[in-house]
């Protein structure tokens, strides 16, 4: 029961996972049962690592077994309310409109003494260490995010219980399969002893010890002999699936490891400008984790960010900022790294405490990308934070507008840290993303950081392909846009054309480092092999085409069942009888919650400072066929020459008010893209509303026509050796991150409108803002209604 005497419907968490070489399919399977004497609803909210892709969704309800469809979010919410309005049973689950590493899993009608289980299905990439180790990690812990002022929509709302508390068991098994042996396997948990299937250790399997609390993470670390080894692997094509479709050509997974020459690395200078910046909101005051002997975040955090003060180069430059409502810089500018300036850091970071209230994360980053660079000292940037935020696309579309002349490395602090938030500055600032859990590991995750902040940018990247003739090559995954040294990347490439059975390709990936055009070559096999899984990508398209690439999303997201943050997983149970009767009681499940996440003050945040400038226009991705070559997005520009005043005199994007509204609000069609409103109710009267998890709906999802589908299936589906592949997931999300920022940018730009429907100047306009946001926002409509010059030409 929870502290409000509150039962709780789930019972048991069962998670089973299956690791073939790099990717992770994980089944779980939780088991509901409505112990009270009305029928009820149960909302369970929790964590799932931004990488991953959920493939499989279904519910079995006594013998009967209801697989779900994925569908168009709204129709897919629409018929989940219409379900329980009509006392069916129904299941939904979804991602969060708020950030892609939460969801909510949706068990409604279920009667009382009834049980229900329900399995979800999903895969991911796992990981590459600092000590080369493949780490999977199963999220326990979900922290509150921090909603910053001004920001549109809600902050997720999560119940939490102590960790004490957490009135589930789970049960978790691992099976490991490779080319290469597994040498060893290690975890945050106890776990039984490795457990070896053959000889040659190419196969083993691991489990929890029995009594484990899922009050924590599970983290798994595998080791594989010979791990910097490039491989190639091609998937077989669904057998039902027509040929020259998405689902019907196999599929390859090319796994590189890009070494540079030692000539040209010897002859590198290791100097440049280094940047810190130091998450002391008071959620930092947190323990790392549940265990007992845990230390703070702020405490983890402050020994990271000294071991780097200590690790860098003589003669670079850097600065420490910390934030929290408010931010501070050690210096005014950044300093050159000599004995007195790394004592007078060192000091100062040692006495930093959590206590400088909410994450208002944007407003310092804004400050550090209107630092002027310093000639030929490339800038790199490092954030260190548990990542309790509300408003992560907006924090990481800032700093992929900057990433031509920053680069960006993270680190998220302690368990619960948000994935959607740390891997997305690291990918889209072209840096590296570490995770610090507890001092064991820090070291290597700081050093391995600091090499690759230390090696020149890679520019110029492109992949080419020699393939048998009649064959061609597909990329799905997005560009590369930063390859370091001895750090794996992954391609996901869709092969049409067929080949003899003995038939190999080639992939060469060049790229020019320090001036020197290089390139690595891989040799590959296209012999099919079984079904191993898939992965989830960033999606990126041209902003001119929203409309179409939100149906590419959607239709790509339907054929291969996977879901996205414009599509849901919906199943009813249309077979369960007599509608159930009487009230539905809403039972939300808990997770541990962190200790004294709940005691810290969180003082108001501090006015928004005025927004910065656009950023920078979509980049183009094709689809290429062979022979490819995939242009990266501008790497940072090494040296920085550019002597900048402020942000404001950069080469920077055109502002709000130079755009055309032609140039990003018209799709295929020609037709304008008009938003709807950020939230909005679903349903009328007397249809039943269903809280949303969010309490906003996605703008862009709820713009979708509402199509007709067939009834969800009843007791048949995809089995396991006929799930989706790695390449088909890589292709659903290829669009979906640019299309939230498309809708940014047109919020603001209407916010301009508005004021310039009343006969303001754009200079007027800008003025109005200013005052509006640093002040009382009330300045906004005084000026405009009073003080609107009259008749002024309105374009």
């Amino acid at each position: 029961m929870t502290p409000e005497r509150q039962t709780v419907p789930l019972q048991s968490v069962d998670v089973q996972v299956d690791v073939k070489d790099h990717v992770a399919t994980v089944v779980s399977t939780l088991l509901y049962q409505n112990k009270e004497e009305k029928p009820i609803e149960a909302v369970f909210v929790f964590p799932m690592s931004s990488e991953a892709a959920v493939c499989h969704f279904s519910a079995k309800v006594g013998q009967t077994l209801i697989v779900a469809e994925v569908k168009e979010k709204k129709q897919a919410r629409e018929e989940y309310d219409d379900a329980l309005s009509s006392g069916q049973q129904a299941f939904l689950l979804e991602e969060s409109d708020q950030s892609p590493d939460i969801f909510s899993m949706s068990v409604g009608s279920l009667p009382p003494g009834e049980s229900a289980s329900i399995r979800l299905e999903y895969v991911t990439e796992l990981d590459v260490q600092a000590d080369d180790a493949l780490r999977f990690c199963l999220p326990a812990v979900l922290n509150p995010r921090y909603q910053p002022a001004g920001t549109e929509g809600s902050s997720v709302k999560v119940t939490s219980v102590p960790s004490s508390s957490v009135p589930y068991d789970l049960t978790f098994s691992a099976r490991m399969e490779s080319l290469r042996p597994v040498s060893k396997v290690e975890s945050s948990c106890t776990m039984e002893p490795v457990n070896y299937l053959n000889e040659n250790h190419t196969k083993a399997s691991v489990k929890l010890a029995a009594g484990h609390k899922f009050d924590r993470d599970v983290e798994l670390l595998i080791y594989y002999s010979d791990s910097h080894q490039p491989s190639a692997v091609v998937e077989a094509a669904q057998g039902s699936a027509k040929p020259g479709s998405l689902m019907g050509d196999p599929a390859l997974m090319l796994s590189l490891y890009p070494e540079f020459p030692k000539d040209i690395m010897s002859s590198v200078s290791s100097t440049g400008e280094f940047v810190f910046l130091l998450d002391r909101s008071g959620s930092m005051d947190c323990n790392m984790s549940n265990m007992g002997t845990s230390v703070s975040r702020i405490a983890s955090a402050r020994d990271t960010l000294l071991l780097l003060l200590k690790s860098l180069p003589m003669g670079c430059f850097f600065n420490i900022y910390s934030f929290g409502s408010t931010f501070e810089q050690i210096f005014p500018e950044s300093v050159k790294y000599r004995q007195k300036t790394m004592k007078k850091a060192l000091k100062k970071v040692e006495n930093m405490k959590a206590n400088l209230g909410g994450t208002e994360i944007l407003a310092p980053l804004k400050c550090i990308y209107s630092q002027a660079c310093i000639p030929n000292q490339p800038r790199q940037l490092f954030v260190f934070t548990d990542g309790e935020v509300g408003n992560t696309k907006e924090v990481t579309n800032l700093v992929m507008s900057n990433a031509a002349s920053h680069r960006c490395f993270s680190f998220g602090i302690g368990e619960g840290a948000s994935t959607a938030l740390i891997n997305g500055l690291a990918k889209e600032g072209g840096g590296h993303a570490q995770f610090i859990l507890g001092n064991d590991r820090m070291q290597p995750k700081v050093i391995q950081s600091l090499r690759f902040a230390m090696q020149p940018a890679v520019v110029d990247i492109s992949v080419n392909w020699d393939l048998p003739k009649g064959v061609s090559a597909t990329v799905l995954s997005p560009p590369l846009t930063s390859i370091f040294q001895g750090q794996r990347s992954l391609l996901y490439v869709q092969l049409t054309g067929k080949s003899k059975k003995a038939a190999e390709g080639c992939v060469t990936v060049k790229y020019s480092l320090a001036g020197h055009p290089t390139e690595n070559k891989l040799n590959f096999s296209l012999q099919p092999v079984e079904d191993t899984g898939l992965t989830q990508e960033k999606e990126d398209t041209s902003h001119k085409k929203v409309d179409a690439a939100k149906k590419k999303v959607i239709d790509l997201s339907v054929q291969s069942g996977v879901s996205s943050s414009f599509t849901a997983f919906i199943a009813v149970n249309k077979t369960s009888g007599e509608a159930i009767q009487g009230p539905l009681l809403r039972r939300n499940v808990p997770l541990p919650e962190m200790a004294w996440s709940k005691h810290l003050p969180m003082p108001l945040p501090m006015p928004l400072p005025m927004p910065m400038p656009l950023p920078m226009p979509l980049r183009n991705v094709q689809m290429c066929f062979s022979p490819l070559r995939v242009d990266s997005r501008p790497a940072p520009t090494f040296p920085c020459t550019r002597q900048v005043k402020g942000a404001e005199e950069r080469e920077k994007p055109l502002s709000i008010m130079e755009l055309s509204e032609s140039s990003f609000m018209s799709g295929s069609s020609g037709e304008e893209y008009i938003p709807p409103a950020a939230s909005s109710s679903r349903r009328s009267a007397p249809k039943r509303k269903r809280a949303s998890t969010s309490q906003a709906t996605s703008s862009l999802s709820s713009s979708a026509p509402k199509r007709k589908r067939a009834s969800t299936s009843q007791g048949r589906g995809r089995g396991r050796g006929q799930g989706p592949r790695h390449a088909g997931y890589a292709a659903v999300n290829l669009y979906e991150d640019d299309l939230a920022r498309v809708q940014e940018l047109i919020t603001q730009r209407r916010n301009f409108e508005r004021a310039l429907i009343q006969n303001l100047s754009p200079e007027q306009c800008r003025d109005v803002l200013t005052k509006a946001v640093d002040g009382d926002p009330g300045v906004l409509f005084d000026i405009i209604t009073n003080n609107a010059p009259p008749e002024r030409n309105i374009h």
